[in-house]
């Protein structure tokens, strides 16, 4: 993100693409069994390359794609993801070095790479919507982090870019590939705990005000960049944005400024799960009522066929609870428990209700490109329900009751609350 010259990016890309062209002629059968050729792989950059890159950089790797490019505000984590990218490709051609992973300071000069197909967003939440609007423009495919925008609007406007440039995007709620909670959405689909009448989601609160003292500013960072579309200028501090060698992860996400607290982070799957088993993937509730103590916990929202939905933190692993007429299934990571018992090991029959299957959401992506077809995980998706998670920030905020419009994405009768659904952004971010 931090800005460079044309000479010097032109310099910078034909000496990385130098290594690119050399490892690109190998012959197939030289690479070995099962390999890949460049040419026949998806290029695929990276934007924003904290602690969750890694992670995504290895499943992208193994699933074929072409990681050709890394862009982020701090130097040395530009330098150390290029490196395992180069160790990565070097190491499955059996050469000494490869020095074809692109190194970008500025996502803007990222984007404009022809040869790149396609972006994974991995910055704090309050730069998604400006990078992923911008590579729609670009005519690049998107893979972003959830959860999805900061705010009501920014995430529809995500989905109308996504829709008028025709590109593919798929939101990081990766629990939708997972076999738990395919399970239990089906079983709820399927009737068999008959109607659902409540929802019960354990996940963190809402973010809390700026509370962070100064800090010396780390050497190789651009923290103007790293603040970005934000009209408040806040000094640096490890807690928002720690170093390469700091173990921790960065918590911007619990500052409302840059994240939306426990009701984002986790709720951003958890809700999602909500949603998906509820049918809602292009609606939400459409009350909301919070209690005034400030405790950040137990707000109910209200959906228009009468289930309610209560967020209701407790101890222990996030979860999402159904609660139907006959039976309850509730759903964390790694388990699957019913009433009946024996109920979560039931088998979902072909003429049955079956849900969008995917067992790998990067494999589910890449393949998405390829069909240009939507992922399982849609922008759409990721707008509702993120918009979930955001409005119930905004009830906390605002300590009353509320009516939420699904269809117009606006509150019924309250300009306080409306104004809550965008932020200002800097003139040179706006969406």
């Amino acid at each position: 993100m931090l800005r460079s010259s044309a000479s010097s990016n032109r310099r910078l890309f034909l000496k990385q693409a130098a290594g690119l062209a050399v490892f690109s002629i190998v012959p197939r059968h030289v690479l070995g069994r099962g390999f890949l050729a460049p040419s026949d792989q998806i290029a695929v950059g990276f934007i924003g390359l904290g602690k969750q890159s890694g992670g995504l950089r290895k499943q992208f790797l193994q699933n074929n794609a072409r990681v050709m490019a890394a862009c982020d505000v701090d130097t040395r984590k530009v330098t150390a993801f290029s490196a395992a990218v180069n160790e990565h490709y070097a190491s499955q051609a059996n050469a000494s070095s490869y020095k074809g992973c692109l190194l970008y300071d500025d996502y803007r000069k990222l984007l404009d790479n022809k040869s790149i197909d396609a972006v994974v967003i991995a910055t704090p939440d309050h730069w998604h919507s400006v990078i992923a609007i911008q590579a729609a423009k670009a005519g690049k495919d998107i893979y972003c982090e959830k959860p999805l925008a900061l705010t009501i609007t920014e995430g529809r406007d995500m989905v109308k870019a996504t829709r008028r440039y025709k590109r593919i995007f798929q939101t990081g709620s990766m629990q939708r590939s997972w076999p738990e909670f395919r399970q239990a959405v089906e079983l709820v689909r399927n009737g068999f705990i008959g109607e659902v009448k409540t929802v019960n989601v354990n996940v963190g609160g809402p973010p809390r005000p700026w509370d962070l003292e100064a800090q010396t500013l780390p050497a190789g960072l651009n923290w103007d960049a790293w603040l970005g579309p934000n009209t408040v200028t806040r000094p640096y501090n490890n807690v928002l944005l720690p170093t390469p060698v700091d173990k921790f992860w960065g918590q911007w996400r619990d500052i409302d400024e840059f994240g939306g607290g426990g009701m984002t982070d986790w709720g951003a799957h958890m809700f999602d799960i909500a949603q998906w088993g509820l049918g809602m993937d292009e609606s939400g509730p459409v009350d909301l009522t919070v209690p005034t103590d400030g405790s950040g916990k137990g707000l109910v929202y209200r959906y228009a066929n009468g289930v309610v939905m209560n967020h209701l933190p407790v101890e222990g692993k996030q979860f999402c609870e159904f609660i139907g007429s006959e039976g309850e299934v509730k759903v964390a990571r790694g388990e699957l428990t019913t009433t009946p018992v024996g109920l979560k090991d039931r088998s979902i029959g072909e003429s049955e209700r079956k849900v969008y299957f995917s067992d790998n959401h990067y494999k589910d992506f890449l393949d998405a490109i390829r069909s240009r077809k939507n992922p399982i995980c849609d922008v759409e998706v990721g707008h509702r329900t993120a918009s979930v998670c955001t409005i119930g920030n905004i009830a906390y905020r605002l300590k009353r009751p509320l009516r939420w419009n699904p269809a117009t994405e606006k509150f019924q009768n309250d300009p306080e609350a409306n104004q809550l659904l965008s932020r200002p952004m800097r003139k040179e971010w706006s969406v």
